[in-house]
């Protein structure tokens, strides 16, 4: 860690800044300080925000009841407003895109549509002698475009110097970073439907959701019925009125854990009436309503019973049917048809869950809901057509739980369940904003309230499955009663239809039955008593009624639930009068027992009599009454409360209950539940509550969470006097609060945001806390202000207050206003008049006056008193708690230290707020004692607990304390941070990396450019001792001894120097960091990215901030960061811009390096060669890289050192940074800067400004290009993963997504941890997706393409400044070298027309100022230029075109008397290779401009009487016949064989010209590269290097340098034709001739290098050694060793490849194609050989040209020529045009087969094909054996294949003909042949050898062997002439015979064992053929074997055997 102390042992001190401003204010520059000094107030207001309410009020307790203080206590909690202490904002301006201009790009541009020509074929005659560069089109007959105007019309340099700047300024976006992108339930709703066959009866419908894994259910109940008016008026006597609110039949349910089996069940109840369940369900199953006639009288008489029924029992129901759906598949398979959106539906009902606002800052990030959550479905009707009929016996949940359970696994509930006919329709939908009318679960309506009286949605409460974790926000008070089962069945009574009457009451008489148990539907809001359904005719009935009842909110021991039980007569006896209850017996249970509420299972006895007076006051097991069953317990219920006040915990309601107590008003001794605590043991029991806190169980901890904190604050701060003795609880209590912040951290079930903290507490500390208040009963309602009062919304004391603040202010906490003070002696009344008249003399007197008032007032009835620590603030005490703390408790308030900062933050804001600011000085706001707490505090934290999370939380303490304190205190607290750091033995990264963190943070404070004093900056250059800058011409007056100090001290302000740190103290602690970041190693690069992030988004928010809009603010700002400049001038190296994209639309740089499709032909280290140019200019490798090769492809080694580059999106934010400061900063500042930086310093810079402008090159944004856009990301993407190093690693980690810095794409990491600023981004975060609108499209087209337009003119501004400056500078030279590489670049890369015409108008300029120079030193970049320039000229865009023109006639005009040949010779030869190139290119446009540049030369007076209008004319002339080449090349665009001929051709009109000619051999290579032609491209080049070899013969003669062309004979003896054609014609010197940068040998060796490459892709490694054997010489000779080790890898590669893929590989496939008919022009007549790659078959290539030359003739017109005959013209039809299509093989002599014994030599240098045509003598193809003929053509090429073209022309043809006999002869020995080979293969293949062994001998081969012996062998022929035919066949079937038995042979030893019957098989028609044949293979001729001498054909042969005659 040396380095490290090194940085920070000199770790400046920082100045005292409170001392530093008050002096600055002193030395009078009031001014300066209005503007930029001017330190704010405060930015923490401290405020009250309304609690969003999502009621239209607040759920409050009924009105006129005195409230219990628990009660109390938690109203007050969930309706008081929150109190927030919020910064001020200064943040971001929005709108700013409001003013953008669209950027036209030329990528964006669609050309209009021409129609293609269709080819003509007429003008390709290669004999005619005339090149096709002669051209008859006129360009005079052109309209110029419009000229630029006062092109010429400036009298001085600096006028043009002026007015290019002034043009540059204008329509400027001053905002750089608004444009860079920044970087990136279900709860558902129901409505039904319910059909039954038949309609006789009302029938009401509940349902609920039960979730069967967890066996439970996990909704209340919704009740809708769907009954007609009829039915209705059926119940009108049981229904006194209908309230809206029951006529809801859309209900909202919440699921918060969804889980895959919930299922909705509905149950369907009726009126009830006599009968079992299933005679009353008997007519829906037999009835159909649809058989009307017949059933009509049957429905009408039900339909009157259901009526007599209804008058009857109305008020009684009766189960009768249910169904069920699994609500998870529902919402699945409604969600399947579209994809997922980001719409989550949100879980659970929202006011259980609390959602609260955020504060919109990184540490109150989101604070993710811990609810699972679904995803969209969309709304779906679902129709459930089983509805089961009830069982009366099976109604209980347990029963329920296991229909489903059966449903589940089979579908269907088991055996004998009855469904009723009938449909149930549901229509769901997600929820996502609350529907209007729609009412919470306590009825109260929700927002938005509907307009007109609209039918009411209800939302229905949730039982969530599992606990959640939400505090309690609103009032919540309801109890739900489950009765479950009565047992009756020992009574011996009549009692069978049982129903259960329920009332709340709360007393004992009848009246005090409450009205607080919700109706159903249809009927009233709230009722008084409920009565359970009736299971007809059963003793003990289950039950399933959910009754739901509002609980008071004070209870009593009177409030009690009473159950009365019925018997129901259903059917009227006649002595009956009309009731039909018959009593049975009471029940009761008392709600609240032992100040707790009843809640859980219980078993009531029943009590047969009266019940007895006061029977409520106990539990039902005590009076002495009659019980039914001696006081058995016979009725089962379950009780369960939904309440927000009654915490149902005993450790909450113990502590609660104490803490009451000290509050006052208790009576002691106090009853706690079972026990008494008299008044001495108070303290003692409070203790051991607080101490049990943190033991009660999670979830009711959490949900009472506010409030527990809120009690435990109090009591830290509340020192108790009890019984007489203080009683101090702070130290319990703070332990306390540590160990349930503990608790909660440690909690699994809990969520936790990005910094690990919490986020219960998290959003407590932020909404919730608020300075304790004082015990109630010491206040004195008279005096004090309300809460509400005491902050007015800006948190700042309103003038009714001050007073009481006042006094307020000099005690215990600032913020309490209620403190106590029963102020009404006459003291009181002087105490006020003090105040009021504002004395405020000094502390001491109002702590006096104070302290005198609470003395002598303290009440004498209280038996407890507090008395407040006078001098503790609350934030004093805590922060004291936190110091003296020890043990676990100290090791855990330091582990979740943020809790306490930011506590201390928010007592300390409230402190401030109700300071009077003007007479407390800063510093004098926190005692002395205070402060040393805090730096112990902070000092404990920095050394001994310092995680990367409380790392965070400490700088965001830190940060805060800016706002409060004194900041220079807070800087002396950094200082202490960073020295303790750098003290600490950890790793280097992780040191950085936390002290990075920690400092940009800091840094984000919305105050930092005052707290870094950047208005004591220099904003602009000292003034310099000559008189003006551009005066100093004199290079001389450098070495005076004042300008060298200057220059020190210019350079010093790029530095990081120690007086710059202490000055400004947090900017150069964050550079220096920087600094140290961008020189280590680290994996992944992180610490490298974290500092880049942290200056990004500093700048970032000085950009957006309203405060710096004025320029000179801006350089101010810019002026605090020139050290970052010089830091990322350094690091230049590390910059990795792989960003550059191939989107743009044209492959502008014409070079393959762009185009990623392609294996980039040129390989990096041959670039390299040709790039390096033996100029003197010669800079740093990289530099060369960056310009020509931009995708940095390279290891990192040739940067010299091993350096991890910066990711993308990394080098962005810090090249974006480097931009802003030069946009910003004082222009004659960089001025002099860059005159005064060393010369390697600024060849630097201008490699940085090369990677700016590659780096923020447009993409394609527009909506149309969208599509190309997504193609070329995913090539891209493809090969960043090949071979980009670290970079395609991290790719492939993230997903490929992130990181791949498309400026759509939302960068991770970028923005979010901008606090304070996060939610003001106007940047649209925009993922890759394809369904963008299209106008977020052209608003991201938009924005990019300024983006792109602005960094490029700031580096344009840039550019001119350093050229402003050349006078000045000693090396002119190199430095306008270096300016026009950049410029070129930027031409190079997609660019706006903005952009393009500020840069051709400061091209112009340089060509004005420095033309001589540049026409005779920078010959490269000259070419380069003309290139550019020319290639502008064809762009569709006119203002481009027209800019272009300008600039290319002015370098015509300036080269005029200097140098014109060779400005000559490269606009010519860009224009070939621009033709040559681009596929997309428009030649009228071209043309256009050609015309233009014309009317320049026309009109240009001054230049009239010189040769340049003539000269202009004669090159204008030049250029257009070589475009009028291109169109015709055009036309042949589809058909490639076509193209190169005219390629071909071209090239070869440029013989004299051999710089042109090489560019079209290249034009060529490039074609054939792009058609995967790798041999023939190689070959062009080959072609190339022999041009270039002959000319550097001609210039020097070394012998290692190869002999002109002959040299490369072995390559391909085709390329003799590049031997120039005599010394006479053209000499290598003329001027302007080969000066291209491929005529030299560097150029020679990258040309040869690339053909060995390109040989090695066309997988011909022998080519690859004949190439190197010329290149190796030249090595050699320059005893460049390194090169030679990379040509013997490659040779070793080479033949490694021979050695291992040899026979493998496949080489081209070729054929004849003859063309027939006058429509083919030149073609007529012509025949071809056509090379295709390795397998084509016919019918491919056949296809191919079938569908080219149709499209060109028509289809009728074509005809293709299906067979290889030879073609009759006159058959022909003349309008047809014919093509005929024939295989050809390779043809060799025998003495050629000698040479050529590897595949390769068969495959290469081949000029004979052959190609065999079957015919008999009758005119048929094909006959039998002995009349089947063949003739073979051999055909001969005018080059040898492979050559620059893939067709060649035949010129010479050779026929014979075979006779039957002779054909025989071939086809055997072909099948011997084969037979041979697969016999004798090291590896044989059973497969091959069988299926050989079956042609030969296989018994039924037709025309078989056994065919052919017998038509030719069976008899001698009677032709003598015949004989040696005969006799060449018998043995050519001797050997063939015999081979067919070595491979049976053989054969036998490869089957396998399945295969032995297919041997015998094989072996026995083996057997028969030879059998078969030997008699006729020892048939003899006799007369051969006699000395016949015969005179045959011209010459006599002897036969090989004599006859035995002549031996005797």
């Amino acid at each position: 860690s040396n380095h490290e102390n090194l940085i920070y042992s000199s770790s400046s001190s920082p100045l005292d800044l409170e001392e530093f401003l008050m002096s600055q204010l002193r030395s009078g520059d009031t001014d300066l300080m209005q503007e930029l000094g001017d330190f704010p107030e405060d930015d923490l207001k401290v405020e009250q925000v309304e609690k969003e309410c999502r009621t239209v009020r607040h759920s409050v307790p009924e009105d006129g009841v005195e409230l219990e203080p628990h009660v109390r206590d938690c109203v007050k909690s969930y309706t008081q407003p929150w109190l927030v202490v919020s910064r001020s904002a200064y943040s971001e301006r929005a709108g700013l895109h409001k003013l953008l201009r669209k950027q036209t790009f030329e990528s964006d541009v669609q050309p209009e549509n021409h129609e293609k020509p269709s080819p003509t074929m007429d003008g390709l005659n290669d004999d005619s002698g005339r090149t096709l560069t002669s051209s008859d089109f006129n360009l005079r007959c052109l309209t110029p475009d419009q000229r630029v105007e006062g092109l010429l019309a400036f009298s001085s340099h600096e006028e043009l110097d002026r007015f290019n700047q002034e043009a540059r300024q204008g329509n400027r976006h001053p905002e750089l970073f608004a444009l860079y992108p920044p970087a990136d339930e279900v709860r558902y709703r129901g409505g039904s439907h319910m059909l039954f066959e038949i309609d006789i009866e009302p029938i009401f419908a509940s349902m609920a959701l039960y979730d069967l894994k967890e066996k439970k259910k996990i909704s209340e109940n919704f009740y809708c019925d769907l009954n007609s008016e009829q039915f209705k008026n059926f119940l009108k006597p049981h229904v006194p009125h209908v309230d809206q609110s029951t006529l809801a039949r859309s209900a909202i349910f919440s699921i918060t854990y969804p889980a895959p089996d919930i299922y909705l069940v509905i149950k369907i109840e009726k009126v009830l009436q006599q009968g079992e369940i299933s005679d009353c369900a008997d007519p829906y199953m037999t009835l159909r309503e649809s058989d009307s006639a017949k059933n009509k009288d049957k429905l009408e008489k039900l339909r009157g019973q259901a009526e007599a029924f209804c008058q009857r029992l109305g008020r009684y129901r009766m189960p009768f049917a249910w169904a069920t759906v699994n609500i998870m598949e529902v919402i699945s398979t409604a969600a399947l048809d579209r994809d997922v959106t980001d719409s989550e539906i949100k879980s659970s009902s929202i006011d259980r869950k609390g959602q609260l606002p955020r504060r919109n800052s990184e540490r109150y990030s989101t604070i993710d809901d811990q609810f699972c959550s679904v995803a969209a479905f969309k709304p779906a009707t679902i129709t459930i057509s089983t509805i089961f009929k009830q069982e009366g016996d099976r109604l209980s949940d347990e029963d329920l739980l296991k229909f489903l359970a059966d449903i589940k696994k089979t579908s269907a509930p088991q055996r004998r369940i009855k469904t009723i006919p009938g449909s149930i329709k549901l229509d769901m939908s997600p929820v996502h904003d609350t529907p209007p009318a729609c009412l919470s679960t306590e009825l109260i309506p929700l927002i938005p309230v509907a307009e007109k009286n609209i039918r009411p949605v209800k939302e229905v409460l949730e039982f969530p499955s599992n606990e959640v974790y939400v505090p309690h926000n609103i009032y919540r008070n309801l109890l739900y009663v489950y009765p479950q089962r009565l047992n009756f069945v020992n009574r011996l009574t009549s009692a069978r239809n049982i129903t259960i009457k329920m009332q709340f009451m709360s007393g004992e008489d009848p009246s005090c039955s409450l009205p607080v148990i919700f109706g159903k539907s249809n009927g009233s809001e709230f009722l008084q008593e409920v009565y359970t359904p009736v299971t007809y005719h059963n003793k003990s009935p289950d039950f399933y009624e959910e009754v739901k009842l509002a609980l008071p909110a004070r209870l009593t021991e009177r409030h009690h639930l009473l159950f009365t039980f019925y018997h129901i007569s259903c059917q009227q006896k006649q002595n009956q009068s009309g009731n039909c209850e018959t009593l049975i017996g009471y029940s009761w249970l008392p709600v609240w027992n032992n100040d707790r509420l009843q809640t859980g299972q219980f078993c009531l006895p029943i009590v047969l009599e009266r019940l007895p007076v006061n029977y409520s006051l106990h539990s039902p097991e005590v009076p002495p009454v009659k019980w039914m069953e001696s006081h058995k317990g016979l009725f089962n219920l379950e009780i369960q409360a939904v309440s927000s006040v009654h915490t149902q915990d005993n450790h909450l309601e113990r502590f609660f209950t104490l803490c009451h107590a000290l509050e006052g008003g208790a009576t002691f001794p106090l009853r706690v539940r079972e026990e008494k605590i008299p008044e001495n043991k108070l303290e003692h029991e409070l203790k051991l509550s607080i101490i049990s806190l943190s033991s009660s169980s999670l979830e009711p901890l959490v949900l009472f969470l506010h409030l527990v904190l809120d009690k435990l604050f109090t009591l830290i701060m509340q020192p108790m006097v009890i019984a007489g003795q203080t009683a101090n609880l702070a130290q319990i209590a703070f332990e306390s609060v540590v160990s349930i912040v503990n608790s909660l951290h440690n909690s699994q079930e809990l969520t936790r945001d990005q910094q690990g903290r919490n986020s219960l507490l998290a959003t407590y500390l932020y909404w919730v806390f608020r300075l304790p208040d004082p015990p109630r009963d010491m206040q004195n309602p008279g005096n004090i202000p309300s809460a509400e009062s005491r902050y007015s919304t800006m948190g700042r004391a309103t003038a009714a207050t001050v007073g009481s603040m006042l006094l307020q202010s000099r005690v215990r906490s600032s913020s309490n206003p209620d403190i106590p003070g029963p102020h009404t002696s006459a003291e009181d009344a002087e105490v006020k008049s003090i105040l009021s008249a504002k004395v405020q003399s000094s502390n001491r007197l109002n702590l006096e006056l104070l302290q005198r008032n609470t003395i002598t007032r303290a009440r004498p009835c209280l038996t407890i008193v507090c008395v407040f620590s006078l001098l503790q603030q609350f934030h004093e005490e805590l922060a004291l708690q936190m110091v003296v703390s020890t043990g676990v408790c100290r090791e855990n308030a330091y582990k979740y230290a943020w809790f306490f900062f930011e506590l201390l933050v928010k007592s300390m804001a409230q402190h401030v707020s109700q300071l009077d600011k003007q007479s407390v000085p800063r510093r004098n706001r926190f005692s002395d004692r205070f402060k040393d707490d805090i730096t112990t505090i902070v000092s404990v934290v920095t050394y001994q607990k310092l995680t990367e999370k409380v790392n965070i939380s400490l700088a965001f303490f830190l940060y805060d304390l800016l706002s409060l304190m004194d900041r220079g205190f807070v800087f002396q607290l950094v200082k202490n941070y960073c020295n303790q750091m750098s003290a600490k033995c950890v790793s280097l990264p992780t040191l950085i990396s936390m002290r990075l963190e920690f400092l940009r943070i800091l840094c984000s404070h919305e105050h930092y450019l005052n707290l870094s004093l950047f208005f004591s900056s220099p904003a602009s250059a000292p003034a310099s001792p000559c008189p003006s800058i551009s005066s100093q011409v004199c290079p001389t007056c450098q070495l005076g001894f004042a300008l060298t100090a200057v220059q020190q001290r210019i350079l010093g302000l790029f530095e990081l120097s120690q007086e710059f740190k202490q000055q400004h103290y947090l900017a150069g602690l964050l550079l220096t960091e920087l600094s140290a970041a961008l020189d280590m190693e680290s994996e992944g690069g992180k610490v490298q990215r974290k500092a880049i992030n942290a200056i990004y988004s500093l700048l970032c928010s000085h950009d957006l901030d309203h405060r710096c809009i004025k320029p000179e603010v801006r350089a101010k700002v810019a002026a605090l960061y020139l050290p970052l400049v010089g830091i990322i001038i350094d690091s230049t190296n590390y910059l990795d811009f792989t960003g550059k994209h191939t989107l743009t639309g044209k492959n502008k740089s014409g070079g393959p390096e762009d185009d990623l499709e392609n294996v980039p032909p040129i390989n990096q280290s041959v670039a390299m060669a040709i790039m390096l140019s033996p100029s003197p200019s010669v800079r740093t490798t990289s530099y060369h890289i960056i310009l020509h090769i931009c995708l940095s492809l390279f290891s990192p080694s040739q940067h010299g050192k091993s350096i991890a580059t910066l990711a993308a999106d990394t080098s962005r934010h810090l090249l974006v940074c480097f931009l802003w400061v030069m946009k910003n900063a004082d222009r004659s500042l960089i001025q002099r800067w860059t005159i005064d930086m060393p010369p390697s310093q600024l060849n630097k810079l201008l490699e940085l400004l090369t990677i700016c402008v590659s780096c923020f090159e447009y993409r394609v944004m527009s909506t149309q290009a969208l599509q190309k856009s997504q193609q070329a990301k995913l090539q891209l993407e493809e090969a960043l993963l090949r071979g980009m190093g670290a970079r395609g690693e991290m790719m492939k980690r993230v997903g490929g997504n992130v990181f791949l810095c498309t400026y759509a794409g939302k960068q991770l990491g970028i923005r979010e941890n901008l606090r304070w600023r996060k939610d003001l981004t106007q940047w649209r975060q925009t993922n890759d997706k394809q369904d963008k609108t299209k106008a977020e499209l052209d608003q991201e087209a938009l924005i990019s393409g300024n983006l792109a337009t602005e960094t490029n003119l700031i580096v344009l501004d840039l550019l001119e400044t350093i050229i402003q400056a050349v006078p000045l500078a000693e090396c002119k030279d190199s430095v306008i070298g270096g300016v026009l590489k950049v410029l070129l670049h930027s031409l190079t890369c997609n660019q706006s027309t903005t952009f393009l015409s500020h840069t051709f108008s400061t091209l112009r300029a340089v060509v004005v100022k420095f033309g001589d120079l540049l026409f005779e030193e920078e010959a490269e970049q000259c070419a380069d230029l003309c290139q550019k320039v020319l290639q502008y000229c064809s762009s569709p865009v006119d203002e481009n075109r027209s800019q272009a023109c300008a600039t290319l006639y002015l370098i015509m005009r300036y080269s005029y008397s200097n140098n014109f040949s060779r400005v000559k010779m490269q606009v010519t030869m860009s224009l070939a290779s621009l033709v040559g190139k681009s596929s997309d290119f428009q030649e009228e446009y071209l043309r256009r401009s050609l015309r233009t540049i014309l009317a320049y030369a026309e009109e240009d007076t001054e230049m009239q009487n010189t040769q340049l209008p003539s000269q202009v004319d004669e090159l204008l002339r030049n250029l257009n016949s070589i475009l009028s080449d291109t169109v015709k090349m055009r036309e042949f665009q589809e058909d490639p064989e076509m193209l190169m001929d005219l390629m071909y051709r071209i090239a070869k009109g440029y013989q004299t010209s051999p710089d042109l000619r090489l560019t079209w051999l290249q034009n060529m290579a490039e074609k054939h590269n792009n058609r995967k032609c790798y041999t023939e491209a190689a070959m062009c080049l080959v072609h190339a290097a022999a041009l270039v070899a002959e000319y550097l013969s001609m210039l020097e003669d070394h012998k290692y340098l190869p002999v002109g062309s002959v040299t490369f004979q072995n390559i391909s003896p085709n390329v003799l034709e590049e031997s120039a054609v005599s010394d006479d014609i053209l000499s290598p010197d003329e001027d302007g001739v080969c000066s291209g940068r491929y005529f030299t040998e560097n150029g020679l060796v990258g040309l040869l290098e690339q053909a060995a490459e390109l040989f090695s892709n066309g997988c011909l490694y022998e080519a690859v050694n004949e190439v190197y054997k010329i290149i190796i010489p030249i090595s050699e000779a320059h005893r460049d060793f390194r090169k030679l080790v990379s040509t013997h890898d490659k040779l070793h590669r080479a033949f490694d490849n021979i050695i291992q893929k040899g026979h493998k590989r496949m080489f081209g496939t070729y054929f004849r194609v003859g063309f027939y008919g006058a429509k083919f022009g030149d073609l007529d007549e012509r025949e071809f050989i056509y090379k295709e790659p390795g397998i084509t078959h016919l019918p491919e290539i056949s296809h191919r040209l079938e569908n080219f030359y149709s499209q060109c003739f028509g289809d009728d017109t074509l005809i293709m020529i299906k067979d290889s005959t030879p073609v009759d013209r006159k058959q022909l039809n003349h309008s047809k045009a014919y093509i005929q299509i024939t295989y050809v093989e390779p043809y060799f002599d025998d003495y050629e087969m000698k040479d050529r014994l590897t595949n390769f030599e068969k495959n290469f240098n081949l000029r004979r094909f052959m190609y065999t045509t079957p015919f008999t003598k009758s005119g048929r193809p094909r006959g039998e054996l002995h009349e089947q003929y063949k003739r073979k053509t051999i055909l001969t090429t005018m080059h040898a294949f492979p050559y620059v073209k893939t067709r060649i022309n035949v010129i010479q043809k050779e026929e014979f003909d075979l006779t039957p006999i002779e054909v025989a002869i071939e086809d055997m020995q072909k099948k011997t042949r084969e037979l041979a080979v697969a016999t004798h293969r090291e590896q044989p293949d059973a497969k091959m050898l069988q299926m050989l062994l079956q042609g030969s001998v296989g018994a039924t081969v037709n025309q078989g062997p056994l065919e052919v012996a017998q038509v030719f062998l069976n008899e001698i022929p009677a032709d003598p002439k015949l004989f040696r035919h005969h006799n060449k066949l018998r043995l050519c079937f001797k050997e063939f015979i015999m081979r067919c038995g070595e491979a049976v042979e053989k054969n036998k030893h490869l089957i396998t064992s399945d295969q032995k019957e297919y041997q015998q098989e094989l072996k026995k028609n083996y057997n028969r053929l030879r059998e078969s044949l030997r008699p006729m293979l020892e048939r003899k001729i006799p007369e051969l074997y006699k000395p016949i001498i015969r005179p045959r054909e011209s010459f006599k042969r002897l036969s090989f055997r004599r006859t035995q005659e002549e031996n005797s």
